[in-house]
């Protein structure tokens, strides 16, 4: 059994310090330079080419992911526009940032006259190990977790942040620590097929990353109890992934056909 400290590490001239954006910092350093590593060994890239692209995917990957979040939640953040901007509130979409985190990958792709699809290889390498660190923020803020359970891992969620139904529970399944787990094993996979050089088309490696991620997104969901949005009683998120895998492959068999 686990639980949260605190969501506040410190407080430095009066502004709060939050876990959450700190593992997400560690996290995106991480990604980075694991994805600038990968790049120079196995991609034939310039060394701190990621490096330098990282404030684009920084920038309109935090971008996309609150406007995604937005979005899905319009019916509030039209009474209240103010809120849209106000982030340290809470409110982002991991759907988002890919999605803006992909133009920013395009952006600096035709300012650097670089490959688009070679560095959404390499990225996605960075990616997967930064959502394994990067989901123990979720842990901080005592979401991300499941149904209730008295398995040895259970997780201690307090009142306050306990769904109405289920006030009358203590511990839950912690859907971040599953997912950040499963992360792991994508990031290992990821750096097997570079290393062994079984992916030879690419884009490919983007494309098993999107399919791997979205199999682990939708078991996740399906155990989470405070997802953003549901559709015909189901989480947006599984929809949303469930369409990626479909896409995902038939880019894989075009590619195959085209040799």
């Amino acid at each position: 059994m686990f639980t949260s400290p605190s969501q506040i590490i410190c407080t430095l001239f009066g502004v709060n310090i939050y876990y959450y954006g700190v593992i997400m910092a560690i996290a995106i350093t991480i990604g980075t330079l694991i994805s600038d590593w990968a790049g120079t060994k196995y991609f034939n890239l310039a060394k701190e080419t990621i490096i330098d692209m990282a404030p684009y995917i920084i920038i309109f990957g935090i971008l996309g992911a609150r406007l995604y979040y937005c979005i899905l939640n319009y019916d509030f953040y039209l009474r209240f526009p103010t809120e849209i901007i106000a982030i340290r509130h809470g409110g982002i979409s991991i759907h988002g940032a890919m999605l803006g985190g992909l133009f920013g990958i395009w952006l600096f792709a035709l300012r650097h006259k670089q490959s688009l699809i070679k560095l959404c290889d390499v990225s996605v390498i960075g990616l997967a190990i930064a959502q394994a660190v990067g989901r123990w923020g979720n842990f901080f803020n005592s979401e991300a977790f499941g149904g209730p359970t008295n398995l040895p891992w259970k997780l201690y969620i307090a009142p306050q942040y306990r769904p109405i139904p289920y006030q009358d529970y203590e511990y839950f399944h912690p859907a971040f620590l599953y997912e950040s787990i499963l992360d792991l094993f994508i990031f290992f996979i990821l750096l097997y097929l570079v290393h062994s050089k079984k992916i030879k088309k690419e884009g490919n490696l983007t494309l098993i990353y999107l399919i791997l991620y979205s199999i682990v997104r939708i078991f996740v969901e399906s155990l989470r109890l405070d997802c953003v949005k549901y559709i015909f009683g189901l989480p947006v998120a599984i929809f949303v992934s469930i369409g990626i895998i479909v896409l995902s492959i038939i880019l894989l068999a075009v590619n195959k056909r085209k040799g």
